[in-house]
This record gives C-alpha cells, sequence and structure tokens, in this order.
C-alpha cells in the first residue's frame, strides 16, 4: 500500500508542471503559444489578438484586450498573473519530434 501510495505523489508531481500556464508576452506571442499559455483562449481568440496587436500596434496595458472581440474582463482576470506585455515571452511550443530553439 505504501508503494501505491508513494507512485500515486510521484505521478501527481510529475504532471505538477503542465498545469500551470506559463507567462506569455501577447505583444510577441504567435497565436497558437496565446492559446496555449492562457486559460480560457482558444486559437480564435488568440488570432483575434494577433490581428488587433497587428492592426493597432502593442498592446500598451492588459485592460485594451477588451478591444479584442470575444474577450471580456472576466478572461483578463484568470490570466492577468500570466500575461506580459514586455520581457522575455513564452518560447512556442516544438512540433514534435523537433527540439526546442
Amino acid at each position: 500500500m505504501k508503494k501505491l501510495t508513494l507512485l500515486f505523489w510521484l505521478g501527481c508531481l510529475a504532471l505538477a508542471p503542465a498545469a500551470f500556464a506559463a507567462p506569455v508576452n501577447i505583444n510577441t506571442a504567435d497565436a497558437q503559444t496565446i492559446a496555449d499559455s492562457l486559460k480560457g483562449i482558444g486559437l480564435k481568440k488568440a488570432e483575434a489578438i494577433v490581428k488587433y496587436r497587428t492592426e493597432k500596434g502593442p498592446f500598451k496595458a492588459v485592460e485594451e484586450l477588451t478591444n479584442v472581440n470575444g474577450i471580456g474582463e472576466k478572461t483578463i482576470e484568470k490570466n492577468k498573473a500570466d500575461i506580459q506585455l514586455s520581457g522575455t515571452p513564452a518560447a512556442p511550443a516544438a512540433p514534435a519530434g523537433k527540439k526546442a530553439p
């Protein structure tokens, strides 16, 4: 029984990093990275963020995301800790079978 309990907790620890989103720079990240990093943001909304940024310029405040169709204050509040406007962005995920840059 002790071994089973130990294996359970080791499995939980091994999967824990996948449960946490990485901070993402919404001014430089691609749509897939934004979708993978933020809760409640799928690929379509992430593409809308990139389109808005391309047309209007970089975001100066996180609250500007409410100008993007489909993104409201609740979504921003859920992700505020993971949204960056400057600094190093989260690296895009490497395709299967390839090394990340």
